[in-house]
């Protein structure tokens, strides 16, 4: 394993060493833009690479001599856990029952199968934070995807904040530029495998949701969820077409009208911003197409030329964004030609952190993610990395969001099974999104009541959602293959399942209509809370999971009193919420309301939204309310392609856990798998962790893997 793990970081180094001059970049949300000057930033890479090379054999000798051994002995070598976002155990259960599941079965025969239970609210970035640290939302900071602002009252990312630190030197267009990013992690609390680190135990962890900015540990690491594009957004693809302007207004996009002149149409690539003038425009980059028939044409982009076929994604292409005289900002995309006839129409991805340069840290160590790209290539790092928002906003049709997930589960496939070959032993944890954001976007065919299942259904697309859980499946037999030893703990588990997503409750409405919040009739359809009357308001809905008080103590604005006041009103608007009842069909919308203050343990309980709102099975919380908007009536259908969701009750969507050990435990948590890895290492586990370990038997099943089909369920292109 050793020998091994040289070779590795021998071969990245001399590829870190190896770059071309290239600046480094990053964009962060309204905060400009950091640049690194190319001769320093080369500079630094070789000379960081060569001492590290040399001082190796000191520091090894050191970490030998100084580390701590675990006081148990270990029960496993290794331990993988096989993340599945979002994948549901209801569901699960059907399947394996109609027998469409053999390997989850197999696995299931060999060790054991329970419900997993999720956390409060629900939701990725919450589940997973408590996946890695052990402790409940209120020691760990993350209660949503999104928070309110104290001053502004704007929704902020919860789990990062990004500072843009500009430096530069020179005049002109010969300024040397430098300086670095201050990316912060707002989640709190220590991930299990940093104390598996400080025994000595190495770490792989590829892609789980909140661990950006990367952190320094015993191990290597590539970062998920929050990492953002090259603009600094959390995604935003381009839409370039010869349509009008009236018919294309898109959002979760840009849309830019082009000409077509003969068998030409020109545009640009928009990047980050500029980083001497912010507020002049961004970056651009200039390409054409030229049009060779109905189905093909070809990109000219960066001096090279590239074959656009229609429906069908081109490999991932760099794009360099020039930066005054010498610097450049470099990113990947994919190009996916739409439509020649009777308007051209050109779908880009969000322009992605170059794994291969990566503008910013985006994995741990900063090689990491180049080695990574060395071996297979270009491959996805936005944290939201499959476009939910091109497919909702009508600019791609389903069969190309389908390939899109698909095409990021095999990049992410060959990150895991070179993890499971270069680490016999530690631990090794994978997550796969496309599980979530194709339930997110597919569920509408699953379930044949929804409102926005249309009228004619592709065969293709009749069993989407059965067909990902059969794909899962497969994979799961693929790993079972690479595990199949005696000394290794294999685990498949998922953050939450998932639900139908029916109709939409305006909370901010029902806040109104009730006298907690007032509105500025005319500015009602404004986002982020902007119409709002914050001398008059007492409590107000932003994001997926809650109810904000409009406490004085901590908003700009706020006028509700802190103490038994603020208390009493939550307790007063969770009573009123609970078993609210939907008057278009007498169905009750939600089952529970909580109150933070007693959900919650630990320093951060008075981040998280006061009320936090438990929705029965086909509701959730209205598209206008998560963006801080006021409708005009508190339910509505959800007519949206993003029509399953988990931001409901907690009972209602448990999660999976498959284990090739039986599980001494009748109702295992979320929370409890980070302890319960810590014990089989031997590891002891610290006190401030809620979750206990559950007992694992040391016995096994021996059960062979149904055979793979993943040839047979690749889509045809």
């Amino acid at each position: 394993m050793m020998v091994t793990q040289i070779r590795i970081f021998l071969a990245a180094m001399l590829l870190v060493a190896m770059l071309p001059n290239s600046a480094l970049a990053y964009i962060g949300p309204g905060a400009g833009f950091a640049l690194a000057g190319s001769f320093l930033a080369v500079f630094g890479a070789i000379f960081s690479a060569i001492l590290m090379i040399l001082s190796w054999p000191v520091r090894r000798s050191l970490r030998f001599v100084l580390r701590r051994k675990p006081p148990e002995q270990p029960r496993f070598k290794r331990v993988v856990v096989l993340g599945l976002d979002g994948l549901d155990h209801g569901l699960t259960e059907q399947l394996l029952a109609e027998g469409k599941l053999p390997n989850l079965a197999a696995l299931r025969d060999q060790g054991d199968f329970k419900s997993l239970a999720s956390t409060l609210p629900p939701i990725s970035p919450v589940a997973w934070s408590s996946f890695q640290t052990g402790v409940n939302p209120g020691k760990h900071n993350i209660f949503d995807f999104l928070t309110p602002d104290e001053r502004t009252y704007a929704p902020k990312l919860s789990s990062v904040e990004i500072r843009s630190l500009k430096k530069s030197f020179g005049f002109g267009p010969f300024r040397l530029r430098y300086g670095k990013p201050d990316v912060r992690m707002l989640r709190k609390s220590k991930p299990f495998w940093s104390y598996l680190g400080d025994y000595g135990i190495f770490n792989c962890i590829i892609r789980v949701p909140i661990t950006f900015p990367p952190e320094k540990f015993r191990g290597v690491q590539l970062s998920a969820m929050c990492v953002p594009d090259l603009r600094g957004t959390q995604g935003t693809f381009s839409h370039y077409t010869t349509a009008k302007p009236n018919d294309v207004e898109r959002t979760g996009g840009e849309v830019v009208r082009v000409q077509r002149k003969g068998n030409a149409v020109t545009s640009d690539l928009l990047g980050p911003p500029h980083p001497d003038d912010p507020a002049g425009g961004s970056l651009k980059l200039p390409f054409s197409v030229t049009i060779k028939g109905t189905n093909e044409a070809l990109l000219k982009v960066n001096g090279e030329t590239h074959v656009l076929k229609l429906g069908k994604y081109t490999d991932w292409i760099t794009v360099r964004f020039k930066v005054g005289f010498v610097a450049t900002a470099q990113g990947v995309c994919r190009f996916l030609l739409l439509s020649t006839e009777p308007e051209f129409c050109l779908y880009v991805t969000p322009i992605n952190i170059d794994p291969e340069k990566p503008a910013m840290a985006i994995g741990y160590p900063k090689v990491y993610p180049i080695y990574l790209s060395k071996r297979q290539g270009s491959y996805a790092t936005l944290g939201l990395a499959e476009d939910t928002w091109g497919l909702s906003e009508q600019v791609l049709e389903d069969e190309h969001f389908l390939q899109q997930c698909i095409d990021i589960d095999h990049e992410r496939e060959t990150m895991f099974f070179d993890s499971l070959e270069k680490v016999p032993e530690g631990l090794c944890v994978c997550v796969f999104d496309g599980t979530d954001r194709m339930q997110h976007m597919f569920w509408r065919y699953h379930d044949k009541e929804h409102p926005a299942r249309p009228e004619q259904v592709s065969p293709a697309l009749e069993n989407a959602i059965e067909d990902l859980y059969i794909r899962m499946d497969d994979l799961v037999g693929r790993t079972m293959e690479r595990c199949d030893s005696e000394e290794t703990l294999l685990m498949v588990l998922s953050d939450h399942g998932f639900n139908t997503f029916r109709r939409c409750v305006d909370l901010n409405r029902w806040l109104e209509e009730n006298g907690y919040l007032v509105v500025d009739v005319d500015r009602r359809n404004e986002q982020y809370l902007a119409g709002i009357d914050w001398s008059k308001t007492r409590a107000f809905a932003l994001g997926l999971t809650g109810i904000f008080i409009n406490l004085k103590d901590k908003f700009e604005q706020g006028i509700v009193e802190s103490g038994e006041a603020v208390e009493a009103l939550a307790a007063e608007i969770a009573e009123r919420l609970r078993g609210l009842i939907d008057p278009e069909n007498g169905q009750t919308a939600i089952k529970r309301a909580y109150q933070a203050s007693r959900a919650y343990r630990g320093p951060y309980k008075g981040n998280a939204p006061d009320v936090i709102v438990g929705y029965e099975s086909g509701y959730r919380v209205s598209w206008e309310t998560a963006v801080g908007k006021t409708g005009q009536q508190v339910f509505s259908d959800n007519h949206k392609a993003w029509s399953g969701d988990h931001c409901v009750d907690p009972s209602v969507v448990p999660g999976v856990l498959f284990c090739n050990r039986k599980i001494e435990t009748d109702h295992p948590r979320l929370l409890q798998i980070g302890p319960t890895i810590l014990k089989m290492f031997g590891v002891p586990v610290p006190e401030h962790m809620d979750g206990q370990p559950f007992e694992i038997s040391s016995e096994r099943t021996p059960v062979t893997p149904a055979k793979s089909k993943r040839e047979e369920l690749e889509p045809v292109a």
